[in-house]
């Protein structure tokens, strides 16, 4: 019996000792930290070996092959040293492709991820598809794998998932954009990152599509340089294409296997030029998969978006609040920005990953009134906006800096939460951030 070695208890590690499991594996799951009381009932439901908060090496160096959780970097010694005895380590998408027939389309970005492949999954189920959704989104890859049987799967990938593939391929690929992010993981090499990304295409065929962002300098440089196997299919709101999708008088157009689709704009319920680009990913990826234009329409204008992801709150004394905690880098709190149409006051900080601010700088001048920081270390974002904003302010909580900013606001405005920064300072992830904000807010 050959032997798993699940790194991580999380939603991916626990999905893939389910799958390992039911495949025949040997499987054990080690965590250097604590494993969630909800994963550990899993594991001890389905009889499965796990230790946390040590890695035992006698066991995982006696490992076949070994799925890392993506949250694990390359570089750390014990990854090393499994590598130099010749030991598999591969991601928990590349375990679970092995698995399935399925149809798989696969999205990745810096940002719209998560509203993309919702409104991609929402789309293909609107039209009739036997489709799941997995990734970094909802339950794991590999437990729907074990547990389902979908035909089609729509995943959320990571640049730490996809380093982690050898020969996992997506049918649809798509990259929505690429700005500098998780630098810290990346040797602070803006290429690693890039190159990073551009795996997702890496074994595709020329039977297969990219789906790409072609007003996106960083990838159409890329593709100049480093030419893919795939069908290129481009979408762009700055200019019109011959083939792919683009925006031409308020109406969305795709031209794609010898047919044009014109769709009016107000059907979509997501708002901003970022949301309209996820839109035309989504659109162009269901006429690849041959949904009709009717139930791609209806699904546009009945889809709810993304939790943490521009989320409106509640209007309380006539101050919106916005929660956008989804943003944990410069360019994902860009989009939000350039989404207000009133005065705001924004809440931003936390972990920061290498960020450089200065492209946010014209946004702020025009819109922002004021800036709440809320993270342990403020000084890069005080220096660089304080000559800029009148107000800011540090706090020490999302309870404070609700306090503080529905002091600043007046009726009329909005306040938004768009950190800019990963959560880890002061908060367990994203979310925990959004709906300690959300509860903050309806506490006022």
């Amino acid at each position: 019996m050959k032997k798993l070695v699940v790194l991580g208890g999380g939603e991916s590690g626990v999905g893939t000792a389910i799958l390992g499991k039911k495949k025949g594996f040997d499987v054990f799951v080690s965590d250097k930290g604590t494993i969630a009381k909800k994963y550990k009932e899993v594991l001890e439901y389905n009889e499965i070996d796990f230790e946390e908060n040590q890695h035992t090496e006698s066991e995982i160096f006696n490992a076949d092959v070994v799925m890392k959780s993506p949250g694990i970097p390359d570089k750390v010694a014990l990854i090393q040293e499994l590598l130099s005895k010749g030991i598999k380590v591969i991601s928990e998408i590349e375990f679970a492709v092995e698995y399935t027939d399925a149809t798989i389309v696969g999205i990745t970005g810096s940002n719209g991820k998560t509203t993309t492949t919702m409104l991609t999954h929402h789309i293909l189920k609107n039209g009739g598809l036997n489709v799941g959704m997995g990734g970094n989104i909802g339950d794991s890859f590999a437990k729907q794998v074990a547990e389902q049987n979908y035909e089609n799967y729509v995943l959320e990938l990571s640049s730490f998932q996809l380093d982690g593939i050898d020969s996992f391929r997506c049918h649809i690929a798509m990259i929505t954009n690429i700005t500098p992010d998780h630098l810290d993981r990346y040797d602070y090499d803006f290429n690693k990152y890039i190159a990073s990304k551009f795996r997702i295409a890496m074994n595709q065929t020329k039977d297969d599509f990219l789906i790409y962002d072609s007003d996106d300098e960083v990838i159409v440089n890329w593709l100049d340089k480093h030419p893919v196997q795939s069908k290129l299919v481009p979408f762009s709101i700055t200019k019109e294409l011959k083939y792919g999708a683009f925006v031409k008088d308020d109406a969305i157009i795709i031209r794609i296997n010898e047919e044009e689709f014109i769709m009016d704009k107000s059907y979509l319920t997501i708002q901003g030029k970022h949301n309209t680009k996820n839109a035309m990913a989504s659109m162009l990826a269901s006429k690849l998969l041959q949904v009709r234009n009717n139930r791609i329409s209806e699904s546009m204008s009945s889809f709810e978006g993304a939790e943490h992801r521009l989320e409106k709150v509640v209007k309380i004394e006539g101050v919106t609040y916005v929660n956008d905690s989804k943003a944990t880098n410069v360019n994902a709190t860009f989009y939000a920005l350039e989404c207000m149409d009133a005065p705001t006051v924004w809440i931003v900080g936390g972990v920061d990953k290498g960020n450089d601010y200065t492209d946010l700088l014209p946004l702020v001048r025009e819109k922002v009134k004021g800036i709440v920081c809320l993270g342990l270390d403020n000084q890069k974002i005080i220096e660089t906006f304080q000559n800029v904003v009148d107000i800011v302010v540090e706090t020490a909580g999302a309870q404070e800096a609700v306090k503080v900013a529905h002091k600043i606001a007046q009726k009329g405005d909005t306040v938004l939460l768009s950190p800019a920064c990963a959560s880890f300072d002061l908060f367990e992830n994203y979310e925990d951030r959004g709906r300690q904000f959300k509860s903050a807010v309806r506490s006022l």
